[in-house]
């Protein structure tokens, strides 16, 4: 068989497989020349390439498992990105080696190259240290800068919460560690992460003393930390991604322009949100219409929504407010018909859109927006 030279490798591909009997080595080999020729066309003919020096010496690791055998596949490559992952493909449609039923499954694709760039990297760093405070002017490549920024991340609070510069009075809020490393290499070090949609009380407490701007994915998890954190802290401004985007793949110039864009809350809250308690208020008012509130059972009410919003589930009650059953949206009709067989729920809050299905399944079971007889939808 062809060699390829160790310095030409490009990718190499790592496969795993299953068959129901005993194999050898050859067994597998020969599989993956024969079943797959004339797939791809003459260009990627695994046979050929090899011969072209393509691709390179097939090792194959297996061992037996009782009537079974198992194993992993190495290829090697000289191939671009496109063609390796096609040879990849095509390996994965293999359903029998030698006499037996088989499964082959790509478990990875390796850049071969990208861990000498890490080696790269890494030396670079160890070498930039041994000649800090050296009077020579040096070229630092672009890498190695960012690798000073990312190494310069600090903690904050008792959350230990990953952060840049605290010094100044602008603090920049993100959701987590990846997105404070891509600021810190976009320039921005007035930032600090949440670690995730939980707001720390260490945020809480920043947002009396600082003037924070939150900066969030461009996908509903983004606009759902929005409502958590407008809801629990002090914000000035508000940034968002754009739509599908997530802050930690930005680059550079997206980050600085996404930050020129920043809204103030205000102007945020007129385009459509309102806090909790705002929503929890109107929602009382639509009750009221229908069934007569105590005090005591508006303030359940709020407390009902508060702690229903933003889990896209529908709450079943009572007339006295009390939960006959929480169901998932998804599921919405189906539930409904079987529990008003059991039960008999006057009010529905639904935390999520109303589409014509489930508006459709609710008035079925005498449930509507307006309905005569106290039975409520609300969303």
């Amino acid at each position: 068989m062809a060699k390829i030279s160790p310095v030409s490798i490009k990718y190499m591909i790592h496969a795993s497989f299953t068959a129901e009997g005993a194999l050898e080595k050859p067994d597998v080999i020969g599989a993956l020349f024969g079943q797959t020729e004339g797939l791809l066309g003459a260009e990627l003919e695994m046979r050929e390439l090899q011969k072209e020096g393509k691709i390179g010496r097939i090792e194959v690791d297996l061992e037996k498992q009782g009537k079974m055998t198992v194993g992993k596949i190495h290829i090697p490559t000289a191939l671009d990105q496109s063609e390796t992952t096609l040879i990849g493909a095509a390996i994965e449609t293999i359903e029998r080696i030698g006499p037996c039923d088989s499964q082959i499954e790509i478990d990875r694709i390796e850049d071969v190259r990208g861990s000498k760039r890490d080696y790269i990297l890494e030396r670079a760093k160890k070498l930039m240290q041994s000649i800090e405070g050296s009077s020579e002017s040096r070229e630092i490549s672009k890498q190695v800068k960012e690798s000073r920024r990312i190494d310069s991340i600090q903690k904050y609070g008792e959350e230990e919460l990953p952060c840049g510069d605290m010094s100044g009075q602008e603090i920049i809020v993100v959701e987590g560690r990846a997105d404070v490393i891509n600021l810190l290499k976009a320039g921005v070090n007035n930032v600090i992460g949440m670690n995730g949609t939980k707001l720390p009380d260490s945020i809480k407490k920043l947002g009396k003393e600082k003037q924070l701007i939150l900066f969030v994915d461009g996908d509903r998890g983004g606009k759902l930390i929005i409502q958590n954190v407008l809801d629990n802290a002090e914000v000035r401004d508000i940034a968002i991604a754009p739509d599908g985007k997530e802050v930690e793949e930005l680059a550079g110039k997206e980050v600085l322009m996404c930050l020129r864009k920043a809204i103030p809350v205000k102007e945020y809250l007129r385009k459509g949100y309102f806090p909790k308690d705002e929503k929890a208020e109107s929602l009382e008012e639509a009750v009221s219409e229908k069934i007569e509130l105590t005090n005591e059972k508006k303030e359940k009410l709020k407390e009902i929504f508060k702690e229903n919003l933003g889990k896209e589930k529908a709450l079943l009650l009572d007339s006295e407010l009390n939960e006959i059953k929480s169901i998932s949206v998804k599921g919405f009709g189906a539930a409904l018909e079987k529990i008003k067989k059991e039960q008999k729920p006057e009010i529905i809050i639904i935390d999520g859109v109303v589409t014509k299905n489930i508006l459709s399944d609710a008035e079925e079971a005498g449930f509507s927006s307006n309905a005569p007889d106290n039975k409520l939808l609300i969303s």
